[in-house]
């Protein structure tokens, strides 16, 4: 019996549902508080003085950085010096291009369009398109990059967050890619912080569990703060909640044509 409620406790604390995720300014949100200010400005300093190409760094950028961890100097410019390492050597000419990416793009699985009530550019991720045998984790992580670039260009000021919807109705054993989903998961921690805002998880079956309890300890705990499975009876409705039918894709009985994300 004891063996049992641990394991309910612990499906429980795996999935997330709208009712148990409560959204919340992180300090993590928008405040601009003294503190953040002065500790920014510490934070600057410290990077310029390990590499002077860090004053082109906006405001923003290093902010973003600061809050994900927690408004700690040394480890804010620890991770934002991994990053800067990371994007000179694996996007050397400043962006992803079509070419580099074709066997993921060929697969007709990510899509963007619109924005949520926050107005947060909107993509929308079909799983069970994906095939993970093709292109290997190389190519996967670019497409990563390409994608969440993409993403990131179309956010605005005061803004910079996105939503995505993960939609996983058809998914199976040959969509299943954790190594891939791993890689995913840090790319957007790692070198994209504080950029998501929610991610939706719809048409989610069983065979998925196996998977997520696998990727589950890598994800920290601002993004699974952000991380929501809906089930399909309240599909439309919590959808409706958080993006106005304007906006919402036509197979979600919006209004909106899906766009692939390369013609976005």
């Amino acid at each position: 019996m004891e063996g049992k409620l641990k394991a309910e406790k612990e499906e429980e604390d795996t999935f997330y549902s709208p009712e148990r995720i409560e959204e919340k300014d992180e300090i993590n949100g928008c405040n601009d508080d003294d503190e953040e200010k002065r500790k920014l400005g510490h934070l600057r300093a410290t990077l310029e003085k390990q590499d002077p190409a860090c004053k082109e760094i906006d405001d923003p950028t290093l902010r973003r950085f600061l809050r994900a961890r927690d408004l700690d100097v040394e480890k804010a410019s620890t991770m934002f010096i991994k990053y800067l390492t990371w994007r000179r050597s694996f996007v050397p000419n400043g962006s992803i291009s079509l070419s580099e990416i074709k066997n993921h793009m060929g697969q007709n699985k990510m899509f963007m369009q619109g924005t949520d009530k926050k107005g947060r550019p909107i993509a929308v991720f079909f799983g069970g398109r994906h095939i993970a045998t093709t292109g290997g984790t190389d190519e996967l992580k670019r497409a990563v990059v390409f994608v969440l670039d993409k993403l990131c260009s179309r956010t605005s000021d005061g803004q910079e967050k996105f939503t995505v919807i993960a939609d996983l109705k058809g998914y199976g054993y040959a969509n299943s890619d954790v190594r891939g989903c791993i890689a995913a998961l840090s790319t957007l921690q790692d070198y994209y912080p504080e950029r998501l805002g929610k991610l939706f998880f719809i048409h989610v079956p069983y065979i998925f569990s196996t998977l997520w309890k696998i990727v589950y300890p890598f994800i920290d705990k601002n993004t699974k703060k952000k991380v929501i499975f809906i089930e399909n009876k309240r599909l439309h409705t919590t959808l409706l909640e958080e993006i106005n039918e304007s906006q919402l894709p036509e197979i979600y009985r919006g209004k909106l044509q899906l766009v692939p994300i390369q013609d976005a």
